[in-house]
């Protein structure tokens, strides 16, 4: 049984769409659990943060603004619950095919966060920019803190899993471990 929630007329144009489909409608709110509403022709269908960008963001309003136009492709169509899940991201290209392209290639970024098993590193000059991670291993015992600005390599990229791996070029190292 449809939502019950949904007149004749939205039920109908829900009915229209399908998956795949490209739609283009108005976004009316932006929730504060990062989920974006968009009007397609009397329907309210929704954007989830991850469907926002290849880039990591902090929040829908980084993208998208209340009653901004855009254009989105749909995920699933869901009669009975009224439900549409929409997309931007796919309707971009996806930024790690570039970086994939550049494996082996040398780069300067800023360390985003240390971890427990190395630290990630901006490889793209945007302050969004997508971030690779050096392996502790790589370290070879020296400490890094977040700002300082390190020369890498990239030496995998994973697709399917959003992975960049990287390795310390030659030339400086990070500085030594700093006393505690």
């Amino acid at each position: 049984m449809p939502d019950p929630t949904l007149n004749e007329r939205q039920l109908a144009h829900l009915r229209t769409l399908h998956r795949g489909q490209l739609v283009t409608g108005r976004v009316t709110e932006i929730a504060s659990f990062g989920v974006t509403f968009v009007d397609i022709g009397g329907l309210t269908a929704v954007i989830k943060i991850p469907e926002l960008s290849w880039r990591p963001i902090n929040h829908p309003s980084d993208i998208v603004t209340v009653g901004q136009q855009v254009t989105a492709e749909i995920l699933d169509v869901d009669v009975e619950r009224g439900h549409v899940p929409l997309s931007l991201k796919a309707l971009q290209e996806d930024p790690l095919l570039d970086i994939q392209e550049q494996i082996g290639h040398t780069v300067t970024g800023p360390v985003t966060k240390v971890v427990s098993f190395g630290a990630f590193i901006r490889v793209e000059d945007t302050a969004n920019g997508l971030e690779g991670l050096l392996h502790n291993s790589e370290l070879a015992g020296s400490t890094v803190e977040i700002g300082d600005v390190l020369t890498v390599k990239i030496v995998h990229v994973d697709v399917t899993r959003r992975r960049i791996g990287l390795a310390l070029a030659h030339g400086p190292r990070p500085t030594e471990p700093r006393p505690a």
